[in-house]
């Protein structure tokens, strides 16, 4: 084929919005162009639930502008292929990042609005080119007041010699998940002071590991309730802001503490409750790794230390008689007498039999 009939095959699929096959650019960055945008149109026609892009922009300028996307895409906007750009730009509500912290073991969610976009242009370009990839969830508003989220997904390409950057991806609807996600911050799932989940999830959480156990899909699980040793004493002492502040460390040191797998929460007042799949050693394991941490922490208010130490009670669902037996009620029942024990023996240790 002769770069004459490439250029036009490649500006056909790219549609009117496409800039760099209009000429002025290397043969390479023409070359790439007319394979993504072959192979997207292609993935297209197979009627994917995911909606193929190709977005680009020059070095130094703020303007970003797609080269291709999928019908779809002009679809839910509701506009021509020329109008994409714009029409785009002006839909967006906010734009959302989300990064894995593996300190706290917890997704971080930064959100940045279309005003806030504005001046942050450079910084993104520069982050993704670096990064290589781009992953954010777009929130739109469309008209007749409708909103959608939309996530974007694509690796970045840069063309040195012609001063260009490629995002080749896909953009993915994920507006049910987003206002599942809202809802539940809506109806209260988190702890306003601890930013745990609260004991309203407790129930739920434990059905599912119940309803996982009688499946077969784990052979076990473990349930914990865990409790400050002495917190009226702190209370008292050093007032109830620093008590706030002991459990909002308290929270801080358990999600640093657990692993991925593992599921904390706050139960109410000074109680907080874990969950971990496996058996009644790897429970152990997990109690004792939050115990230690806590002990070994320095809490402080107004530059005063505070000495913390946890007392928990710990049940794993093979210790109950019977599988047919487990429940929310018993494993909360037996993981509250072993807490009490852990109190009467001392304070600062696990009880796990009893």
């Amino acid at each position: 084929m002769s770069e004459g009939k490439g250029r036009t095959m490649a500006t056909d699929l790219a549609g009117a919005g496409g800039k760099i096959l209009a000429g002025g650019f290397s043969q390479r960055l023409g070359r790439r162009l007319t394979e993504c945008v072959a192979a997207l149109a292609a993935v297209e026609k197979i009627s994917s639930p995911i909606i193929p892009s190709i977005a680009a922009w020059r070095e130094h300028e703020k303007i970003i502008w797609y080269e291709y996307v999928g019908a779809r895409f002009l679809a839910l906007l509701g506009c021509e292929r020329g109008e994409i750009d714009e029409v785009f730009r002006q839909s967006i509500v906010d734009r959302r990042l989300y990064r894995y912290a593996e300190r706290e073991s917890k997704v971080e969610e930064e959100i940045v609005t279309r005003a806030e976009l504005r001046g942050h242009q450079a910084g993104l370009r520069e982050e993704v080119e670096k990064a290589g990839a781009v992953e954010f969830v777009y929130q739109l508003a469309l008209p007749g007041g409708k909103r959608i989220w939309l996530k974007d997904q694509a690796n970045i390409e840069v063309f040195v010699e012609d001063r260009i950057c490629l995002s080749i991806g896909c953009l993915t609807e994920v507006s049910k998940e987003m206002e599942q996600k809202d809802l539940l911050e809506k109806i209260g799932y988190f702890d306003e002071l601890t930013k745990l989940p609260k004991r309203t999830i407790l129930q739920r959480i434990i059905e599912m590991n119940i309803g996982n156990l009688h499946r077969g899909h784990i052979n076990d699980f473990v349930f914990l309730l865990l409790d400050l040793d002495h917190f009226k004493a702190v209370n008292d002492s050093h007032g109830h802001q620093a008590g706030d502040q002991v459990l909002v460390g308290l929270a801080e040191v358990m999600r640093a503490t657990k692993r991925h797998e593992d599921e904390i929460g706050r139960y109410g007042g000074e109680e907080f409750y874990g969950f971990s799949i496996g058996g009644l050693k790897n429970g152990l394991q997990f109690a004792e790794r939050l115990r230690l941490a806590v002990a070994n922490t320095d809490f402080t208010f107004n530059q005063e230390r505070i000495p913390v130490t946890v007392s928990i009670g710990l049940v794993a669902a093979s210790q109950l008689a019977g599988v047919g037996k487990i429940s929310a009620e018993e494993l909360v029942r037996v993981a509250d007498r072993r807490l009490y024990a852990a109190k009467e023996e001392g304070r600062n240790r696990v009880v796990f039999e009893g």
